[in-house]
């Protein structure tokens, strides 16, 4: 019915006489025929109505696909249109977390920040650092991160409006194709007006996409400040800074570089990217629309 009604409001946005047609149409008994209502209708709103899947083919006629959904799409528009891309916002708790993460980025220049989040960290991977190696930390803590990035971002992102967004995009696309096709110059503008107006449709799917991940670098940065912090001032003992990196060979952990990363940040991605997969594969977790 969503679905229906956002159509409804689309026509009627482009073409204010479509809202007084579809409320004559709904009032027409039985199935609509073409020669019953072209007075009334022009043969390009009539061609809208079928390329919008409003009506759809019956037995002897057309019919309304979802008359209550063309209902709903008439009814006076009160602001609560859930499903578009406008109203796909943030609450109070993403923001705040949007600021904490902002904050904590500050601390990898800002030593004060650094070394209060390093020190508060420490009181509860302390332990966990002192039971490991430090190289077994990182794994340890890479795991961790990529188990509730992978949750987050499942139960962050909603999946349907992520597929809605897509599949607008990709019919607007198949139109454009179609139209051009078959040399229709004034299908192809009008599709280019629709496509300027659904740029609202990307700036949603970026919202819903970024949300999971502010809560994400809230929970990451500061852990990721914490190793930064205990490399940083000689908190690791000289024997755990040394290990082997598969194609790497052996690598210091405070001083080596791969490429042009610090040695360890690439130790925690390799450990974060392969567990994170294999953690979306057990728990059978879909972090992407469909």
């Amino acid at each position: 019915m969503a679905r229906t009604a956002e159509k409804v409001r689309s026509l009627v946005r482009e073409d204010p006489e479509m809202a007084t047609i579809l409320e004559d149409l709904l009032d027409h008994d039985g199935e609509l025929q073409w020669q019953d209502v072209s007075g009334d209708v022009s043969s390009g709103q009539w061609g809208r109505l079928l390329e919008k899947d409003i009506l759809v083919e019956g037995d002897e006629g057309f019919r309304f696909a979802d008359p209550e959904g063309v209902e709903d799409g008439l009814a006076p528009d009160d602001g609560g249109d859930d499903d578009s891309p406008e109203n796909t916002s943030w609450s109070t708790y993403d923001k705040l977390a949007g600021v904490g993460a902002v904050g904590a980025m500050i601390g990898y220049s800002y030593s004060p920040i650094r070394n209060g989040i390093g020190n508060s960290i420490d009181m509860l991977l302390g332990p966990l650092d002192a039971m490991l190696p430090f190289y077994v930390v990182i794994l340890v803590l890479a795991v961790l991160t990529g188990l509730y990035s992978t949750l987050l971002q499942a139960n962050l992102t909603d999946m349907d409006k992520m597929s809605e967004y897509q599949e607008r995009a990709q019919a607007l696309q198949d139109k454009m194709s179609a139209a051009k096709e078959r040399g229709d110059e004034a299908e192809v503008e009008r599709l280019r007006e629709e496509q300027m107006e659904a740029f609202g449709d990307q700036a949603g799917m970026l919202k819903e996409q970024f949300r999971p991940m502010v809560w994400i670098m809230l929970l990451t940065i500061p852990v990721f400040l914490w190793m930064y912090w205990k490399l940083g001032t000689g908190r690791v003992p000289t024997e755990e800074l040394n290990m082997t990196l598969p194609l790497m060979g052996n690598v210091d952990l405070q001083n080596g570089q791969v490429l042009v990363f610090p040695a360890w940040i690439v130790w925690y991605m390799v450990c974060s990217f392969s567990f994170s997969n294999v953690i979306r594969k057990a728990l059978n977790i879909q972090t992407s629309p469909t």
